[in-house]
């Protein structure tokens, strides 16, 4: 097949601006062949090389004593302390994007994003143990809407149940802004002993490269140039750039790469993830100081007549490429056939600074490595500071009770059984706490320990102000952590944004950063790993700034998860102040459709402070959430009803009932427990004030009532009537 002409308009289509090309042309002192472009292409898009977002990445904070290692591998490395024969563990995790497939194609887009999760972490030598996902939709009343909920739900459950890895938490939100762009984030954790973990770096002159797993197809072809790309009235042409998984094809890979990586025979390993062979070849290759050389012919293939820019650019999933110690090799490729899995040497490592690719007789492509890599560009995008939000003004009149309902009510804070329920959350056995009340916490089988895990952020915030927003961010998953009786020890984020090449978007997110390294660094949750997704917008229209954070947190003894729910006759008692701040809050914008007013803003030596409170007095506590959204009223709602009780809190007014202040939670103690807390929040001097009760059957908000049964109906039927599932 003869190879096209680079047309100006080929050349664009390929994501690649015209300095960009020029640079090109630059580098390899001649006009690239179409596989060449293809692989320039892959590698220098937004979403492989970070080239409008690395300047402000390398500002977070992402060591610690705790760290094992940091962004730059598939996933980052955090130690738990010693297993039960002494052995180091570690806890190694990642959240990612796969927000613009999932839009063409809900069900395989989220699939695959859980796929491709689930292969960042045991790429690493880690066994999965937990999933969580994050996803933003548009408004329920969007046509699409429904479809896109639908489709993401069944694929992120499709995959995560038939892999076997229990789905353990997450968030769902609607609003407008991602009509056009809906979010799907996911994060998978993995346990492995801390001293047998594997990176990516190849080493070795000659040393064989060995392609695993799946055989490669046409399926996902320039789908990480489609993914740092503005979607427009074309974009049904992009269906075929969405990947296709199966999970069961990716539990063989795992169990088959995990007995590879017993025997001895991994020198490297990398997932072929974005940019499938050509991404994964050359991040090990550059890491590693070395050149690599590809034979496509040995490709395993599962379609006729494929091209050399079709094999280097396609992202068919399970696959997964390795350097090989060559004396094990028949050991290796007995462990794979054993799977039922391809095999196949498909190159080898050389000490020139060059990625060659042979297909037939022909040099497909001969670029300098590492000018692929560590050397493509990066940009110090204009940017400027979003203006300071106006003053909030008055706040029309409401009840209580109207309040709450109007939360209840709609689909972002309503009961997500829905969702949940279509996930498995107890596979593997060692779920403490399921979807639904907070942090999500696995058990470290065959030890007393825990982990929790959890993912936050609040968009409206960031919008109206990115640093206090993504201060926010970190300290609600802070907070969320904490309140299951969890030590907060690193995050990953997945920071979603629009275009940045547009002045006030990358402002968005420079303060964003901003935001969050300063939460990062003050409550001590490095960032460890993660991922950024730009150009997050459709017909101009940018989605709201969503730099969501997962968080990991360690119970030492599962003895010490506050886990509870309240009993009747229960005290409700805040820990912190309420001055009840209702800029950004969730009453006005689900009350009123209002988003007005400042952000909150973050006191992160407070937050600190009121979370090691919790955790020290964990004792003396049977149940605790974090006070955000909704603030006091949909906390205590959630609480109480969870229990199946009826809740009386004293505060009539809207700021004490609906405020969203920041380093705030709700707890649930006995007569003689709230005492004793009491005391020790004098002695740390900790702001406690009691709230409320729990018990009976109604929900009273100062002077009003409602029955229970009537909230609870609106509560857990609203989702499943917004997007006409009920």
């Amino acid at each position: 097949m003869t190879d096209p002409v680079l047309t100006d308009e080929l050349i664009a289509a390929h994501g690649l601006k015209p300095d960009e090309y020029a640079r090109i042309l630059d580098i390899i002192g001649r006009e690239p062949t179409f596989t060449e472009l293809g692989i320039f292409s892959a590698m220098w898009n937004e979403h492989c090389s970070y080239k409008s977002s690395k300047k402000w990445l390398r500002t977070l904070p992402t060591s610690g004593p705790q760290v094992i290692c940091g962004p730059g591998e598939n996933a980052g490395v955090v130690d738990i302390g010693d297993g039960p024969d002494g052995t180091r563990l570690a806890v190694i995790f990642k959240m990612e994007s796969h927000n613009h497939p999932s839009y063409i194609e809900p069900y395989q887009g989220a699939a695959t994003g859980v796929g491709g999760i689930l292969r960042d972490v045991f790429t690493m030598g880690a066994r999965p143990i937990a999933a969580m996902n994050a996803l933003s939709f548009g408004a329920p009343s969007h046509p699409k809407t429904p479809h896109l909920v639908r489709g993401v739900v069944e694929g992120v459950g499709g995959y995560g149940n038939a892999f076997g890895v229990p789905t353990v938490g997450g968030e769902v939100r609607f609003h407008p802004a991602y009509n056009g762009n809906c979010l799907v984030n996911a994060f998978a954790a993995g346990l492995a002993d801390a001293d047998k973990i594997f990176y990516s770096a190849a080493s070795g002159v000659g040393m064989p490269v060995v392609y695993l797993g799946a055989k490669t197809g046409r399926d996902g072809v320039g789908g990480a140039t489609m993914a740092s790309a503005e979607f427009d009235d074309t974009i049904e042409e992009k269906r075929p750039t969405v990947q296709v998984g199966d999970p069961f094809t990716e539990k063989r890979l795992l169990e088959a790469c995990l007995e590879l990586m017993a025997s001895g025979a991994v020198i490297s390993i990398q997932d072929m993830g974005a940019a499938g062979l050509t991404c994964s070849a050359v991040e090990m290759g550059d890491k590693g100081g070395l050149g690599i050389k590809l034979q496509l012919d040995d490709v395993p293939q599962r379609e006729a007549g494929m091209t050399a820019y079709e094999m280097m650019l396609s992202e068919s999933q399970e696959r997964m490429l390795m350097v090989l110690n060559p004396a094990l090799e028949d050991v290796a490729r007995g462990i794979f056939e054993k799977w039922d899995l391809d095999f196949a040497i498909v190159g080898e490592t050389i000490p020139e600074d060059r990625f060659l690719i042979l297909h037939g007789n022909a040099v497909k492509a001969d670029l300098p490595l590492s000018k692929l890599s560590s050397s493509a560009p990066e940009y110090d995008r204009p940017w400027v500071e979003t203006p300071a939000a106006e003053g909030l003004g008055d706040v029309p009149a409401i009840s209580a009770l109207d309040g709450l309902r109007a939360l209840i009510g709609a689909p972002s804070y309503a009961h997500k059984a829905w969702v949940w329920e279509q996930y498995d959350s107890q596979v593997m056995a060692d779920t403490v706490r399921t979807p639904g009340l907070g942090a999500g916490i696995v058990r470290v089988h065959g030890t007393e320990k825990a982990l929790a895990f959890t993912s936050d952020v609040t968009p409206r915030y960031v919008k109206a102000n990115p640093f206090e927003g993504g201060k926010q961010a970190v300290a609600e998953a802070y907070r969320n952590l904490c309140a299951v009786g969890a030590r907060p020890l690193a995050s990953t984020d997945n920071l979603n944004f629009g275009n940045p090449e547009k002045p006030e978007i990358m402002g968005q997110f420079v303060g964003a950063i901003k935001g969050i390294g300063a939460a990062c660094e003050a409550l001590d949750m490095p960032i460890v790993s993660g991922n950024v997704s730009l150009y997050n917008e459709t017909d101009g229209r940018a989605i709201l700034p969503t730099p969501t954070i997962g968080a990991v947190g360690l119970i030492e003894h599962v003895d010490q998860v506050i886990g509870g729910l309240p009993d009747a006759g229960d005290l409700a008692l805040v820990i912190g102040e309420t001055a009840g701040h209702l800029g950004q809050s969730a009453l006005l914008a689900e009350a009123f459709g209002i988003e007005a007013g400042d952000a909150p803003h973050v006191d992160l030596a407070l937050e600190r402070r009121n979370g090691e409170f919790l955790r020290d007095n964990r004792a003396l506590v049977k149940a605790a959430a974090d006070l955000s959204d909704g603030g006091l009223a949909l906390a205590a709602f959630e609480m109480a009803e969870g229990a199946g009780l009826g809740v009386t809190l004293e505060a009539g007014d809207i700021a004490t009932l609906f405020g969203e202040d920041q380093a705030r939670y709700l707890v649930a103690c006995s007569f003689d427990q709230a005492e004793a807390l009491m005391v020790a929040a004098g002695q740390a001097g900790v702001a406690l004030a009691v709230v409320g009760r729990f018990g009976g059957d109604t929900v009273s908000l100062g002077d009003e009532a409602a029955p229970l049964a009537e909230l609870s109906a609106l509560y857990r039927g609203s989702f499943a009537r917004a997007i006409g599932d009920a």
